[in-house]
């Protein structure tokens, strides 16, 4: 299976109301570097199947690159989620998902 292949199974396992991070679904996926996981989202092109706006960066803070409308694009739909921002970080304690 290839590398996007694993990735885009991955996105779709994200529930509503968690996130993800780069790193998290690199080490899944068994990429050695979350960049990669970042070239790949990017390149999805139906975000309502494999919703790339949940993987974050590992501070919780949103990456600059989001496809779907920047910043602001992906901070609207993780709102539209529950997902909640202080300072413009996510608390991953609350909020992240974890592969099993």
């Amino acid at each position: 299976m290839e590398n996007k292949d694993k990735v885009f199974i991955l996105l779709k396992k994200i529930p509503v109301g968690k996130v993800t991070t780069y790193k998290a679904l690199a080490k899944k996926a068994g990429l050695g570097n979350p960049r990669q996981v970042g070239k790949i989202i990017h390149g999805n092109n139906h975000p309502e199947i494999y919703p790339c706006h949940r993987v974050v960066k590992s501070d919780g803070t949103l990456a600059s690159g989001y496809k779907f409308g920047g910043l602001a694009g992906q901070k609207k739909r993780l709102l539209s989620e529950g997902i909640t921002f202080s300072k413009n970080k996510i608390d991953l304690s609350k909020n992240q998902f974890n592969f099993s």
